[in-house]
This record gives structure tokens, sequence and C-alpha cells, in this order.
């Protein structure tokens, strides 16, 4: 039997880390700054994979964050990676 996080939707997972990330509003604008997805755009393309591959690399891109969010989320920081790989794929 495999370990939970290798059978997490990475749609699913994407989801939860964007609700996670907008959850705190330094973090949000952060990823309004870095990625240039402003809400709208969030609120309009929440379901692209293209968009939640970005949220994802987003946390990729500041393990404190990455792991944070894997813990919140109760699943491993390589989840979150590995998500991130099957959404861009």
């Amino acid at each position: 039997m495999r370990a939970p996080e290798t059978n997490v939707d990475a749609g699913a997972l994407a989801l939860q880390a964007l609700v996670w990330t907008l959850g705190d509003p330094d973090r949000a604008q952060r990823l309004i700054d870095t990625t240039g997805l402003f809400p709208a755009d969030l609120r309009a393309r929440a379901g692209e994979a293209s968009v939640l591959a970005a949220v994802l690399g987003f946390l990729e891109a500041y393990e404190p964050d990455l792991i944070a969010c894997a813990a919140d989320l109760e699943v491993k920081p390589e989840a979150i990676v590995h998500a991130r790989e099957a959404l861009e794929a």
C-alpha cells in the first residue's frame, strides 16, 4: 500500500495550497506580486493547471512557506513538489 501523500490529487492539493496561501494577507500579496496573478485572475482561473502549478511553484520558491503549508495540509513537502510537476506535465 502506498503512503497517503502519493495518492493525493494534484489539482485538489493545489487548491488547498491556494486557500492556505490566501489565508495570510502578506503571503497573498507576495503571491500576487510574484506571479502577476491578480485576485480576479485567481478567481476566474483557479481551476487551470497552469495557475495551480504557479501557486505551488510560489510555495516551492520560499522553503519556510513550503514546509508550513505541507504541515498544515498534512502532506510531505515533496507531495507539493510532485503535484506541481504533475500539473505542469
